[in-house]
């Protein structure tokens, strides 16, 4: 059962193996075989040495024109090939058997967790380096594929040989298989200690520190329009140098870490040697070993020490890709704070009333938005939200969204309380054009048909046309089917916009949110864009966040929000005749572009 997690708590290897068999289970009879092959594959390798002495004895002992002493040794070289060809086939199958085991478990962490990230909540993608959590996945991905391959084919089988060589030699050799078993222990042990308390801890300073580099580099690439606007490359440059060096200095300890724990493994891997060939030489002079045991002992050595090697590197790679795995365990760990109730159902899109009721809401303990707010929206109603920076506008459209949930009362859409529904169903029923619409680097095509996927091109051109984007989109190459660059950088701002109008047009939501949908438009196209919203409103409930007041002279109703309470409400005409309205102030000094102080430290607040 795994546990709600938070990205600032500490993963455990206890974290790292269940993760790890969360995957390795789902495909047991791979997993079973890959063993099979594995265990088999080792084994052959071990009983080797075995039959290297075994010749040697056979051509030693005897002459060569000695009866029988040809047909032994032949004997002996027909098992050694034959073992060897064994241990190659089953090496290879094992190899066959994992590659396709891997490469589906790391399929299921890359969609997965893609997967849990799309769905995380607003504020945690807004609190969120988009370059830092690709990296953290992809990352996290390919280090799964190093510990897996670590345990399933270094590990695995060191463990083995270790076990069955010491066993033959203490059965051949005793005193030598002794000498073996007690290097060994001190060999892991040490490998063990170094890598838990020296080599982890480094390298996961160095992978933290890698994050920050490709959060850094993916912050500076999105931003090159602004950086070259300013002239700035030589100033990012510098912040990202010092970035950089933070990990280059982390990395090269963390790797000279590594190659010091090399030295120490090398030294006692020397010392093992030594000591497995000194004492069989040792037990030949004394009559108790033959020319062909000291071959056992000597290859049973290059064989064991190969995969003795391979331990230390083995368990270094077990820390690295621990530490590298963590961030997508952290991933898998967390429970979101945006997440479907237990037997929501989908919402069912009606004429598009909203209701709040008694509704309290705060972003965190210090901010407080709403106080028990209630309002009410009628269907096909056209309301614009009015007032400084911070006074409740954006947070009533999030709200409307569900992309946070209230701490008391309730907010119902068609007399459904949207904590009860599922959170893409209801979105599906909301159209949004923002201010600055955010594009994919895809079509046109593709982008103004990203609210309902499957419609004709006739559908999508007739939508482009009433948002007055057929004509710019018709003067390009290839038309519909350009790609518009990352976020749509290769549009104008008023492209863009108009693009996201047509895919609102498309989308045909009961419900219309516009967050100054005309602001980046020049004056001619946003006359013809505001006749063809005027048409898109007819017949659904809009709510417009206003930010210029001309632009909202035809909605039904206006709402003046301050401090999360609506101070005045009614139509542009009758708030503008009120007198000493609040309304009234703002629209004289946007008419007139006398922006007082005192309403600019408002706004800043």
């Amino acid at each position: 059962m795994m546990n709600a997690m938070k990205e600032n708590e500490k993963v455990s290897y206890g974290d790292v193996l269940c993760f790890a068999m969360h995957y390795w289970r789902r495909r047991p009879r791979a997993g079973l075989l890959l063993a099979v092959f594995m265990f088999t594959a080792t084994l052959t390798d071990a009983f080797i040495p075995v039959y290297t002495g075994r010749i040697i004895d056979a051509l030693v002992n005897r002459t060569a024109t000695e009866s029988g002493a040809l047909g032994d040794a032949l004997h002996y070289l027909v098992i050694f090939i034959g073992l060897g060809l064994g241990h190659t086939l089953l090496r290879s199958a094992s190899s066959a058997t994992w590659n396709w085991f891997s490469v589906n478990n790391l399929y299921d962490i890359l969609t997965e967790a893609t997967r849990k990230v799309q769905r995380f909540s607003s504020d945690w993608h807004a609190n969120a380096f988009a370059g830092a959590t690709v990296r953290k996945i992809t990352r996290g991905m390919w280090a799964f594929d190093m510990f897996g391959d670590t345990l399933f084919i270094g590990l695995f089988p060191a463990v083995i040989i270790m076990m069955s060589m010491t066993a033959i030699l203490l059965v051949h050799l005793p005193a030598v298989g002794m000498f073996t078993a007690a290097m060994i222990v001190i060999y892991c042990g040490t490998s063990t200690v170094i890598s838990i308390k020296i080599l982890r801890p480094r390298f996961q300073a160095s992978a933290s520190e890698d994050t920050k580099v490709g959060a850094a580099l993916a912050d500076m690439i999105t931003g090159n329009a602004t950086v070259k606007s300013f002239g700035a490359e030589e100033r990012e440059d510098s912040l990202f140098h010092s970035v950089a060096t933070g990990w280059k200095r982390l990395a090269y300890r963390a790797w000279m870490s590594a190659e010091a724990a090399n030295l120490i493994r090398g030294i006692l891997r020397i010392t093992m040697m030594g000591g497995m060939v000194g004492l069989t030489i040792h037990m030949w002079r004394m009559g108790a070993a033959t020319p062909g045991d000291i071959a056992l002992s000597l290859t049973s050595f290059f064989i064991v020490s190969g995969y003795m090697r391979d331990v230390g590197m083995h368990i270094a790679h077990l820390q690295r890709s621990a530490s590298e795995m963590e961030d997508v365990i952290v991933f898998w760990l967390r429970k979101d704070e945006m997440l479907d109730v237990p037997g929501a159902i989908s919402f069912r899109a009606g004429a598009g009333e909203i209701v709040f009721d008694n509704v309290s809401f705060s972003y965190n303990e210090k901010v407080h938005i709403y106080d028990r707010f209630s309002l009410r929206i009628a269907p096909g109603e056209r309301v614009a939200l009015v007032g400084p920076s911070g006074s409740g506008k954006s947070t009533f459209v999030k709200l409307v969204q569900r992309l946070y949930d209230v701490q008391s009362g309730e907010i119902r859409i068609d007399g459904q309380n949207v904590a009860g529904v599922t959170q893409e169903s209801l979105r599906r029923a909301i159209a949004l054009v923002p201010q600055d619409p955010i594009l994919f680097h895809r079509s046109l095509a593709a982008n103004i048909a990203y609210g309902k996927p499957g419609v004709s091109m006739d559908e999508i051109i007739a939508a482009a046309k009433k948002a007055y984007a057929h004509d710019f989109i018709s003067e390009l190459p290839k038309g519909y089917e350009t790609l518009v660059g990352e976020r749509g950088v290769k549009l104008s701002g008023g492209e863009r916009q108009r693009v996201a109008i047509a895919r609102a047009i498309l989308a045909d939501a009961p419900i219309l949110i516009l967050d100054e949908a005309t602001s980046s438009l020049d004056s001619i196209s946003e006359h013809c864009i505001q006749k063809a919203l005027k048409e898109l409103m007819e017949g659904r409930t809009t709510i417009t966040i206003a930010h210029r007041l001309a632009t909202i002279r035809a909605v039904d109703r206006i709402l003046v929000f301050e401090n999360g309470r609506i101070v005045e409400e009614g139509a542009h005409d009758d708030l503008v005749d009120r007198e000493g309205s609040h309304y009234r102030r703002l629209y004289e000094m946007q008419a007139l572009d006398l922006i007082g102080e005192d309403y600019r430290v408002r706004a800043a607040e």
